[in-house]
């Protein structure tokens, strides 16, 4: 894995040959610097060791590097955007940006749904906890609740994998502008609520039908690299909105390759040039998700979430034990039984610690799109 130190020449080059025009410029510091603070953040996200990719500190870790993106490319577009509105080149551009965002809310929304469903399964955990409690002696009683909660359990999981959630709780999608116990506060804005009722038609809820890896083809649909004449003309203002657009794109499927959500497809075609700071780290997230989905124990599964892979594993453990115990439990099986148990109640700790920030981040992300395209909006009307 290569050093921000060692991305140094990267940028140099692509500078000196393709954005001369502008060197000295605070213009072009600004770009280099966002450029640089990508990469740094996809490094330290591409640094991280198998055993906690894909968890919900990891995804947290991605949507933080995502947020802070969005928030430096914002500030980008605000101190141009004379020069955006301007050049119609530069205009285009930033408007096939914003339609490839207003695609990302359905992701948002599917991703909410996924969440939602990751806490059912945690009910059902809580139940064999509660069930299986060293307080009180076990008995066949107390086995057959646990294995109740467990068959639910493989039952709505198996469910997700095999149709992949289609139906089974899109309708009960909940808009990220509903005033729920999560998000009233996204109405207290003074511009904000009919900023958000123009989009509820695109994302108030995703149908029957939709399907997450569709929804990122479309996201990332005829995405290129600008040209070297591109990139001169624009001042070199074309390189970070082809950055924004990739760490979208690549966010998007990062999350859909994690959370159960409906249709989920892992066959994005992700290519971007090696000549771009942030690209290795990038491109070698993207091929660690891959080759983690390849894996036996993780084909076929409903999300690929380390929290996911271990409810499974604890839920396998403890019905291998369950039809394994004869009663009255002996001293080792019951040593045995209290061990499992707190495997599984670490599991639930995980996602009471992991679930809701991650879901607060993924509704920042929603609420920043909306806010930045109606910016974009008006930005674009004033001109």
């Amino acid at each position: 894995m290569r050093t921000t130190a060692e991305f140094q020449g990267s940028v140099l080059n692509l500078r000196g040959v393709q954005v001369h025009s502008m060197e000295g410029s605070s213009m072009e510091q600004e770009l280099d610097l966002f450029q640089k603070h990508v990469t740094e953040r996809f490094l330290e996200l591409s640094s991280v060791e198998s055993r906690e990719l894909l968890s919900l500190s990891w995804v947290r870790k991605l949507l933080d590097s995502l947020l802070s993106c969005q928030d430096e490319f914002r500030v980008i577009l605000h101190n141009h955007r004379d020069q955006v509105s301007k050049h119609p080149s530069l205009d285009r551009m930033v408007g096939e940006f914003f339609e490839r965002s207003v695609k990302a809310l359905d992701v948002c929304n599917a991703i909410r749904d996924g969440v939602e469903q990751i806490r059912q399964w945690q009910k059902l955990l809580e139940i064999v906890i509660c069930a299986l409690d060293q307080k009180r002696s076990i008995g066949e009683g107390q086995f057959r609740r646990a294995k109740k909660a467990l068959v639910d359990l493989a039952i709505g999981m198996l469910d997700d994998k095999e149709s992949n959630s289609s139906g089974s709780i899109a309708h009960r999608n909940r808009s990220f502008g509903r005033n729920n116990n999560g998000s009233r506060d996204h109405h207290h804005g003074n511009n904000q609520h009919n900023s958000f009722g123009h989009f509820r038609s695109l994302s108030w809820s995703v149908s029957r039908n939709w399907s997450a890896a569709r929804q990122l083809q479309a996201i990332g649909n005829n995405l290129s690299p600008p040209k070297a004449n591109d990139i001169v003309a624009t001042n070199g203002l074309a390189l970070p909105i082809y950055t924004m657009s990739c760490i979208l794109v690549f966010v998007m499927w990062a999350l859909v390759a994690a959370i159960p959500c409906q249709d989920r497809g892992l066959g994005l075609h992700f290519s971007v040039p090696r000549q771009f700071l942030w690209a290795a780290p990038v491109v070698a997230l993207h091929e660690r998700i891959v080759e983690e989905s390849k894996k036996r124990e993780r084909k076929n599964t409903c999300g690929l979430l380390k929290e996911i892979h271990q409810i499974e594993k604890c839920a396998r453990v403890i019905n291998e034990l369950a039809d394994s115990l004869q009663f009255p439990l002996s001293e080792k099986k019951g040593e045995e039984v209290r061990q499992r148990v707190q495997d599984v109640s670490r599991v639930c700790e995980a996602l009471k610690d992991g679930l809701d920030p991650m879901e607060r981040q993924v509704r920042e992300v929603f609420h920043r799109i909306v806010r930045s395209r109606t910016e974009g909006l008006d930005t674009h009307g004033r001109g």
